[in-house]
């Protein structure tokens, strides 16, 4: 299981990358692996508002269809459209390539609930 030190997580499995006030947002590789195959995606429109731990996409699998939470309150300003055709991405390359939408955040003091690295990993060990 791949987690990159530089990302922060949700206790939700969604990965966040933190650059100033825009945070680019995915699903981690544990949540890929226990989704199996993803086959379809759901994300939202440029310009609309994303509420902390409210969805904000759904991705659909093999085995599931499960809902994406926001990590924290603002605008989403990009999506990844070539990830809308090709949903299969998330299996393969979840951290980069698979990455869903970026936000900006209104309020950056949210970002302090999130997990590093090392305490998302602890939290899966601990989950299973």
């Amino acid at each position: 299981m791949s987690i990159p030190e530089n990302l922060k997580y949700t206790k939700d499995h969604e990965w966040v990358n933190i650059e100033g006030n825009i945070v680019t947002v995915g699903i981690t590789d544990h949540a890929q692996q226990q989704l199996g195959d993803v086959v379809y995606l759901e994300l939202p429109e440029v310009d609309d508002d994303v509420a902390i731990d409210e969805p904000f996409g759904v991705v659909e699998s093999t085995k599931a269809v499960s809902d994406v939470l926001a990590p924290c309150n603002g605008t989403v300003i990009e999506i990844n459209e070539p990830l809308v055709d090709a949903p299969e991405t998330i299996n393969s390359d979840p951290y980069n390539e698979g990455w869903m939408i970026k936000v900006e955040i209104s309020d950056e003091s949210e970002l302090a609930e999130l997990m590093s690295a090392d305490e998302y990993k602890k939290f899966v060990e601990e989950s299973e």
